[in-house]
């Protein structure tokens, strides 16, 4: 007997239905709405369908990094183009570049998947025309003034020769003030624009979210958050005041005395010890921040090190002994580290590199993954509103900064206030420490 494999599909709302029926008349159609509320995969579902027609080879799929692109639109929870066309393709390399291959009713079609979250983006996109361009996430894609750098700006260019041109991009919603709305989706609605169509989705148009389900994903957030208004309410709003505001109304819920006693308390261990380490400038500070972090995917702020440079005159030399000290002290009581540092100081991570194994310290230096900072505000937030982020009380610069922290007004990306009222320095050695494990920490939210 033959089995074969299918996807598990779910009902389809009314909504998702018209969406995916009306696009497959349209040229230009625009998801967008809140988390989980099956955008992407209508658009999947609408770029299979056009990809078995079309007269175009050559297809584009892109997100703010290739490793986002395949995971959204190739891959997508079991729904993205590699199932859609399981059987009749297989990944690989076109001149470069990462590649799903596959073949159609009108022959192979090769879907080159890029990221566009970079100001160079654009140049792994040049050389090729494409019929299709499929688009998660695009408020995270780059994009200027000017034509010859906008990824965007690009991508549509290399569309000009199309046979069968289709453009599907999604998104969660941002700030209203966002370019991605004023020089595109909201202007080609209110032109008016030939073969273009927008629809909004909340997680309530989604039948496969079971009332589990949501308020497991609803749990992940603040309340008073931003983000939670954007990715679960799914509206548009700018990101302003205090970045951490629960945490600045009532620091004391997070603050302990001694780590490791707090540990015995509670009966938990430090499993990972981290160290971030941010280089700061004449008029800034250089912060070594070393974090804890537990099985059950909680975050201690063990300790600290704050080098003001407009106080006191510290060259590499003098910063090399003050990390190792640190280093010593931090690890003669919680274990061997793992240090991530500023990438943007190359020399800089040599000496600490150099002086580690010098000094023979329990720890090796990378450079930090600098994820980009509201991707690293929204895990910190996640961590605050499940209560899986402690501080110790020997960390006086990380407290201060998490309670000054603020959204930059000026700015239509999410943006931190950096006027020199707030310690930049202290949140990006956290961020830095944590980031690694950005996954492993936000899927803990749904095991709680």
């Amino acid at each position: 007997m033959r089995v074969t494999q299918t996807i598990p599909w779910a009902p389809f709302s009314d909504k998702h239905k018209r969406y995916i029926h009306t696009s497959l008349s349209k040229t230009f159609c625009v998801a967008e709405g809140a988390i989980r509320s099956g955008k992407t995969i209508d658009n999947c579902i609408i770029a299979a369908a056009y990809l078995e027609t079309c007269r175009d080879k050559i297809h584009l799929a892109s997100g703010s990094t290739i490793a986002n692109a395949k995971l959204n639109i190739g891959v997508c929870n079991g729904f993205g183009l590699e199932n859609l066309f399981r059987g009749r393709c297989k990944w690989g390399k076109y001149r470069g570049n990462e590649a799903l291959f596959l073949n159609t009713q009108t022959g192979e079609k090769v879907i080159l998947f890029a990221g566009g979250g970079k100001a160079d983006s654009y140049r792994r996109i040049l050389g090729n025309s494409y019929g299709l361009w499929i688009a998660t996430e695009i408020n995270e894609h780059y994009d200027s003034d000017d034509s010859r750098e906008s990824f965007i700006k690009v991508a549509f260019g290399r569309q000009a020769a199309a046979a069968d041109r289709l453009i599907l991009w999604d998104l969660n919603p941002c700030n209203p003030r966002h370019r991605i709305y004023t020089d595109y989706i909201d202007l080609y609605k209110k032109q008016g624009l030939p073969g273009y169509h927008y629809e909004h989705f909340t997680i309530a148009d989604n039948l496969a979210i079971s009332q589990e389900r949501w308020e497991e994903i609803e749990a992940q957030y603040d309340r008073n958050s931003v983000w939670y208004r954007r990715d679960i309410l799914g509206q548009r709003c700018a990101a302003q005041g205090l970045i951490y505001q629960s945490f600045a109304d009532d620091p004391e819920r997070f603050l302990i005395d001694d780590p490791l006693d707090w540990c015995q308390e509670h009966r938990v261990h430090i499993t990972t010890v981290m160290i971030g380490v941010d280089f700061g400038g004449t008029n800034s500070a250089t912060k070594f921040q070393a974090v804890g972090i537990t099985p059950a995917g909680v975050v201690i702020a063990l300790d600290e090190e704050y080098i003001d440079h407009r106080k006191r005159s510290v060259d590499p030399d003098r910063l090399n002994v003050l990390f190792s000290e640190f280093v010593r002290r931090v690890t003669e009581l919680y274990g061997p580290a793992e240090t991530r540092a500023d990438s943007a100081e190359q020399i800089l991570i040599r000496g600490l590199d150099h002086t580690s194994q010098r000094d023979a310290l329990h720890t090796n230096v990378r450079d930090a993954l600098k994820l980009p900072i509201h991707d690293r505000i929204k895990l910190v937030l996640l961590l605050m509103s499940q209560g899986r982020l402690m501080i110790s009380r020997k960390c006086p610069h990380l407290i201060e900064a998490l309670c000054t922290a603020m959204y930059d007004p000026a700015k239509f990306e999410d943006e931190r206030l950096d006027d020199g009222t707030t310690d930049i320095d202290s949140l990006d050695a956290f961020e830095y420490s944590i980031e690694p494990w950005y996954k492993a920490l936000e899927r803990q939210g749904f095991r709680r």
